[in-house]
């Protein structure tokens, strides 16, 4: 049976463990509801933005944009979101799994990986996968920033018919108990399917059609790289809530359980000294 020292540093050192998981499960609280309302504010205009375009593009040929050609794929960006922080339960592995099996399906001749945050850097570099872009840093406030850089080089990239499809892999964040992985095409554009009261409709365009698809296609790919970089923000702060939740509950059990073992521990240390002076006791009398 461990002494009781031993089980008095174990208690103490778990203790310590639980105040520091709750105290990350209390700072994952406060950066996931400021994560959650910008995520929200975001979605209906990334949304809207998205069904003007697929409208627009609609009543265009494929030859009339470059962002909206369909070719076969030879060559695909992909672009992996990953924390630069790790105690998040499953975020980062079941994002790198995804990424893992699009490498495996993918059966054109390059596949260019860009991987953000140092999680799925060092998972990757440790495969030997190689990587084309790096990027850390986009839950420090420039995540538009570097947004908008991407979409330039992922635009000019696909005009230019260097890459024939760009998609982002990511966790789209439902609740703050639950994410999921999805891998997401936003270059070429997807056409909207019109139905019969859009068909109809005669727009008049000002500036003309081309143009125009052209500003909101630029608009709409950095707002979708953005808008993915916000859902896996929140989508991080939640998987480090549960996780530090998790964390505590189960340090308080095993405090318990230690605590259980110590008194354990403690009665039978006190019996064995009573039973000591008491059988000393005995022999004291059977001598006189």
């Amino acid at each position: 049976m461990p002494n009781l020292r031993d089980i008095r540093k174990r208690i103490s050192s778990v203790k310590g463990t639980q105040k520091l998981t709750r105290a990350m499960k209390l700072v994952a609280t406060v950066k996931l509801r400021k994560a959650q309302e910008n995520i929200l504010k975001l979605r209906p205009y990334a949304d809207k933005l998205l069904e003007t375009a697929g409208i627009i593009a609609a009543r265009l040929e494929e030859e009339d944009h470059p962002l909206l050609s369909r070719m076969p794929v030879k060559k695909m960006i992909l672009l992996v979101l990953t924390s630069d922080k790790g105690m998040c339960g499953s975020f980062n592995s079941n994002v790198i799994k995804q990424t893992e099996s699009e490498i495996r399906n993918f059966r054109g001749e390059e596949l260019i990986l860009v991987v953000a945050g140092r999680k799925g850097l060092g998972r990757f570099k440790a495969s030997k996968i190689n990587i084309h872009k790096e990027i850390t840093g986009l839950g420090e406030g420039n995540a538009f920033e570097k947004a908008s850089e991407l979409s330039k080089w992922f635009i000019q990239e696909f005009e230019t018919k260097k890459v024939q499809s760009i998609k982002i892999v990511y966790n789209e964040f439902k609740s703050a108990v639950s994410q999921k992985v999805i891998t997401e095409e936003i270059l070429p554009i997807k056409r909207a399917t019109l139905d019969k009261m859009w068909k109809e409709v005669d727009f008049i365009f000002e500036p003309e059609k081309t143009v125009l698809l052209d500003r909101i296609l630029q608009m709409y790919v950095a707002t979708e790289i953005y808008r993915a970089i916000q859902e896996s923000l929140a989508s991080e702060h939640g998987a480090r809530m549960s996780a530090m939740e998790n964390a505590t509950r189960n340090a308080e059990e095993m405090i318990k359980n230690l605590t259980l073992e110590y008194n354990k521990a403690r009665q039978a240390a006190i019996t064995k000294e009573l039973i000591e002076i008491v059988s000393g006791r005995e022999a004291q009398k059977g001598i006189q």
